[in-house]
Formats: structure tokens, sequence, C-alpha cells
């Protein structure tokens, strides 16, 4: 029969190897949130290889100096005549401005002048630094000034951002660098889509994803007519967020795309979405596109 003293050792033996299961959990806790802390760009900005800009009459690839010094870009195609209305475009994350080309074209075909803005670590911008919130918003400022050089002021400037894009136009919206917003597949912010990623439930994502492209804190400051379209099954960014966006930015249109996810969103929306995009371009404090349909 076991002593007393043999008793307390086998209990004290057993409460530090408890200790040692709890702290080998906590360091292998902390080594996955270091892990995915360090790994977020890839999940956030997935950039595609560069394609080629192959510009006709028109079109040309518009650099620009950021804020910080980065050489920034943009494709440009400009717009028929001196009052008509400029959509500035602002892509997805796992796009580059140069597979939007074929949309650029057909709205300059309807009278725009458009801007496609690249982003840092993307397309022409490649190597121009890693991509970050600040960044992308600072190529924005730099495209958006090189075409205010060149008179197109911010009355006429349309602002549109798909998913990830979202995010950049809501902010240049919220500067004034525009005169009318769309939002397409829109996120509350990142850190509020990250935090409902199924496998990511137990990591802190507030404090793993610093880039944060809070859209709903700024709604507020959003003052210019507003549209925001979502499709009702995407399963990316959740349809919930375009509708709290919507109720949150005064005055805003909500256009739900029923039956769309995230990536087939114009797709599914056809004509119609296209339609209340186009009319919402035209929309704002000056300026209309010429050739309307």
């Amino acid at each position: 029969m076991a002593s007393a003293s043999e008793a307390v050792v086998s209990k004290a033996a057993g409460g530090r190897a408890w200790l040692r299961g709890a702290l080998a959990l906590v360091v292998g806790y902390v080594g996955l949130c270091g892990v995915a802390r360090a790994s977020y760009r890839q999940f956030v900005y997935p950039a595609p290889p560069p394609a080629t800009f192959a510009a006709v009459a028109g079109e040309e690839l518009l650099g620009a100096r950021a804020s910080d010094g980065v050489e920034a870009h943009a494709l440009w195609f400009a717009p028929r005549s001196a009052d008509a209305r400029v959509i500035a475009y602002f892509h997805g994350n796992g796009e580059t401005a140069d597979g939007d080309v074929p949309l650029a074209r057909r709205l300059a075909a309807r009278g725009f002048g458009v801007l496609l803005v690249e982003y840092r670590g993307y397309g022409a911008s490649a190597r121009s630094g890693p991509p970050s919130e600040a960044g992308l918003y600072a190529d924005a400022d730099a495209e958006l000034d090189a075409i205010a050089r060149r008179g197109v002021t911010a009355d006429r400037v349309a602002l549109w951002g798909w998913s990830l894009g979202t995010g950049v136009a809501a902010e240049m919206a919220r500067r004034g660098r525009g005169s009318a917003l769309v939002l397409v597949s829109p996120f509350t912010s990142v850190t509020a889509v990250a935090a409902r990623v199924p496998w990511a439930w137990w990591l802190p994502t507030s404090l793993l994803v610093p880039d944060r492209f809070d859209t709903l804190s700024k709604a507020r400051d959003i003052h210019v007519p507003t549209l925001i379209a979502h499709g009702d099954r995407d399963s990316v960014i959740p349809f919930d967020m375009g509708r709290a966006l919507a109720r949150a930015i005064a005055g805003a249109r909500f256009f739900p795309v029923h039956g769309a996810d995230h990536v087939d969103v114009y797709a599914v929306g056809g004509a119609p979405l296209m339609e209340a995009i186009v009319e919402q371009c035209r929309a704002g404090h000056g300026g209309n596109a010429a050739g309307a349909p």
C-alpha cells in the first residue's frame, strides 16, 4: 500500500504533466497564430501572374507616383468628350486590371472614360512592393490625382469596386474623390469576413489581419449616391454584409442578385444589373456620359 508521501509525489507529477500539456497547447496555438499572421497576405492578396496590356488608340498605361514613393499604375481609357463621366474601377483580389479591359472597352463604347486602377503587387505594379490596405489607398489616390491633372475633377468621377475593390472604392468616396459609388459584392470589413471562415473560428482574426478595410465604420462619412449589389448565394462574402452596408450608407440603393454566387454575380445579374450600374455611374453632382443607350 502506497505511503502518504508517495501519493503526494504522484499527485505532483500528474500536476506537472498536466501543466506541460497545457503549456504545449498554448505554445502550439500561439505558433499557429503566428503562421496565420505571417501568411494572411496570401489569402487577402492572391495576385495572379501579370498579363500584357495591348493598348489601342485612346488607351494607355498611366503611371503615377504614390505618396509613399511607390510607382503606381492604371489603365486609362480616355473619355470622348471633355465633360464625359469617368468610371474609376477597382478590381477584386484574385485578378489584375488587365482582366477588366473588355469591360472597360464596353463602357468606353457607351461614352464613359474609364480608369482601371492597379494595385501594388499586381499586374503592371507587380514590382512596386507587397500590397497592403494603406498601399492600395495610396495607389488609388495617385491615379485619381493623375487624371485630375488631366482635367477630370471629382464631380465627374464614379467610383466602382468589386469584392476587395469595394474597400478601396468606399475609402475613395469617403475622401471625396468621386460623386457616385457602386459596390458589388462588398464586405463590412475584411476581418468580419475572416471571422466567418469555418476553419478559422478559433483564431483571433481581428488581431491576425491588420488590413481591415472597415467599410461599415466609414458608412456615415459617405455622402454620394450609392448602389450596392450582392449575390444572395455568395459563398465568399456573406449576402447580409451587402445589405448591412446598404442600410448604413445614407440613401444607398440595394440590388440583390438572386441565384448569384461571388464570381458569377455579373453573369447572373446580366443586363439588369449592368444597366443599374451604368445608371448609377451617370448619377452624381455633375457631368453626363455621352452615347447613352
